[in-house]
């Protein structure tokens, strides 16, 4: 049966789609809040992706512990109304006339903390919710329509911006939190309990997630692998707007449609992962994702108008359909290969690593801009980012064909992972 035929699911499905939306409209609106409205520095705009990203690096591993401490749904609901009140106030200062950059900057902190207890619930929530042989088909499912968010997303939000105003545009993502808020709360289906190591103090539960991922040998080099790559990701993601608005002379609809056609490539990695994954071996598919797709972006610093619009748009897809398929693949095998009582610990020290790279990146990124110039610094950027492949080759993956399902040594064999009423 497909998955979609299942009625929890399908809620899931539906609300994951509603606020991945709004956040694919913010991901333009607000930058053009900044550039438009309020005439930020190319600094100040990279700033705001690096407050939004930054959380993981301050509260990602105490938050890790206390999601495999608590029941994951009301900890995601929770997020997704504190969320929808802060983007909320955005287009509320704007029409009171008192919004600034620093208020962007702090509703781009806030909702980056909030990201953080909602992606790592999210990420233990799943499992609870689909049996392990569906884990890779509700994966793809979610990433795919995660990446067709992103493609309309930006467009909607350059269409918004010119009808009512950048500010205004911010308001589909309150509503797309709202609307995931109440399909999780329709869910039926009881959320299991989970053995929790309550004796345990905070700090030592932090460092067993932490221990169990810096020993094992793929989980290892795939924290690397995202962190450096994630690196070079953001960095250039970061001024890609003033880079196309400033550099390239494009006005805000322009920009957003490009940046919806580029993010067409998340829709088709996600519908090619599993099929590839099955082809060639979970490993190997993974290998080609990162060696094959991240050297494309070298094409972007090449873009001007006219045709060569036509370079970062085809940069961007393939980037995109190689990030996403490399996403369906790694989270269905850490869903399936991390003991579950681990799972959220594990999950968030993997996004501390990988995330906490991106507010970095985003500073460095303003720096070398206001230094070098934004063609020259992407220049910098994409000339990283096509070499960071190169990492996973040296760890197993390149001797195998596929991801293993369980470590070789278990974390806790004698430790119920699960314990359901259900008796599942």
């Amino acid at each position: 049966m497909s998955l979609l035929r299942q009625r929890d699911f399908r809620l899931l499905w539906i609300g994951q789609g509603g606020s991945t939306f709004g956040a694919s409209v913010t991901s333009v609106a607000l930058p053009l809040v900044a550039v438009a409205t309020l005439g930020a520095s190319t600094f100040q705009v990279a700033l705001l992706t690096a407050a939004a990203w930054l959380p993981w690096l301050l509260v990602g591993l105490p938050a890790g512990a206390l999601v495999d401490r608590l029941r994951c749904r009301p900890v995601m609901v929770t997020c997704d109304l504190v969320a929808a009140l802060l983007f909320a106030s955005v287009p509320v200062a704007g029409w009171l006339g008192v919004l600034s950059v620093g208020h962007l900057l702090a509703v781009a902190l806030a909702g980056g903390t909030v990201s953080v207890f909602f992606k790592t619930a999210y990420q233990v929530y799943l499992p609870t919710l689909l049996d392990r042989a569906d884990l890779a088909e509700g994966n793809a499912k979610l990433q795919g329509t995660e990446a067709v968010a992103q493609v309309a997303g930006p467009g909607v939000a350059g269409l918004l911006a010119n009808l009512f105003g950048a500010a205004a545009a911010l308001l589909v993502n309150v509503f797309g939190f709202l609307g995931s808020a109440a399909c999780l709360l329709s869910i039926r289906r009881p959320e299991p309990r989970r053995a929790a190591d309550l004796d345990a103090g905070l700090g030592q539960q932090i460092a067993e997630g932490v221990r169990f991922t810096a020993r094992d040998p793929y989980l290892r080099v795939l924290t690397v692998w995202g962190a450096v790559s994630n690196l070079g990701l953001i960095g250039y993601q970061a001024i890609l707007v003033v880079f196309l608005v400033r550099e390239v002379g494009l006005g805000p609809g322009t920009v957003g449609a490009l940046v919806a056609v580029m993010s067409a490539g998340g829709v088709v990695g996600a519908a090619v992962a599993t099929a590839l994954s099955r082809r060639l071996g979970s490993a190997r598919a993974l290998l080609l994702c990162a060696l094959g797709a991240e050297p494309f972006g070298l094409l972007i610093p090449l873009t001007a108008p006219g045709a060569r619009l036509g370079l970062v748009v085809l940069a961007g897809v393939v980037i995109g359909a190689g990030v996403v398929a490399g996403n369906v693949i790694k989270a269905g095998f850490r869903q399936a290969y991390v003991p579950h009582r681990l799972l959220g610990r594990v999950s968030v020290t993997i996004q501390v690593v990988n995330l906490g790279t991106m507010p970095l990146g985003a500073v460095l990124t303003g720096a070398l801009g206001t230094a070098l110039g934004l063609r020259p610094a992407m220049w910098v950027l994409t000339g990283g980012l096509a070499l960071t492949g190169l990492i996973l080759l040296f760890g197993p993956l390149r001797k195998r064909r596929d991801l293993p399902e369980e470590p070789a040594v278990p974390a806790h064999p004698a430790r119920p992972e699960l314990v359901s009423a259900a008796g599942r």
